[in-house]
């Protein structure tokens, strides 16, 4: 038992080392690569293509910035990585039978997107808490929402912000109007089942809603994510 204590001690302290290392790399180094892209890859058949460009924040346009905000976020700027009455919410809407929605933050699915896997289990969440906990306190709000952008499933093997517009609007991100930024961000859901364009009614008025939120917002500057 003692050995085994020690292991366990020991691979406890060399994860903790490594995955700290790990989120500082990725502090300044483009996220190149997810286990995501990789299961994607995997699920599909031969033909398929990973779609995934990377591009700094300034190269992406505020509104896709603002619309998946908006869309998965709005708190994002003042919370310190979750949400705790979006997850209250979430919690009495799933108990109360209604169709399940969960209460992560984008700082959330983020590290889940970068870090880890998509499959729901109580470990995958334990993870995923610790690894927001991490991204929170290591990296700024900017580059979480940077990362975020050019990680996020977008489409059927598209990944980040740059691919998908070039795939639904043949433009590159810096160039998206607040309307096709909205439906991109419409279809974060479900994207591999949704299309930005064209769009089902669903989406229309998913977009419709989400452009209210732009709105509603206000002015939205990336000044306005302050490093900690």
């Amino acid at each position: 038992m003692k050995r085994f204590f020690r292991f366990f001690v020991k691979a406890l302290l060399w994860f903790g080392v490594l995955s700290v290392l790990w989120v500082l790399l990725y502090k300044y180094v483009p996220v190149p690569y997810t286990p995501l892209m990789a299961i994607r890859y995997f699920e599909a058949d031969e033909s398929h293509e990973t779609k995934h460009s990377w591009k700094s924040l300034d190269a992406i346009s505020i509104e896709i910035q603002l619309a998946v905000i908006c869309a998965e976020d709005q708190n994002f700027t003042k919370h310190r990585g979750f949400d705790y009455t979006a997850i209250k919410k979430a919690y009495r809407g799933n108990k109360a039978g209604k169709p399940m929605k969960g209460g992560s933050t984008i700082s959330q699915q983020t590290a889940k997107n970068v870090f880890l896997w998509p499959e729901r289990s109580w470990l995958r969440k334990g993870l995923e808490t610790y690894f927001t906990f991490l991204i929170e306190n290591l990296w700024s709000k900017e580059r979480i929402l940077e990362v975020y952008l050019n990680s996020i499933e977008m489409g059927n093997g598209i990944f980040g912000a740059e691919a998908a517009s070039q795939f639904w609007f043949n433009k590159e991100a810096q160039y998206l109007t607040r309307y096709e930024a909205a439906s991109i961000a419409a279809i974060l859901p479900n994207p591999r089942s949704y299309n930005a364009s064209p769009r089902t009614k669903y989406i229309e008025s998913r977009k419709t809603w989400i452009v209210k939120q732009m709105r509603n917002y206000g002015t939205f500057n990336v000044t306005e994510i302050v490093s900690k």
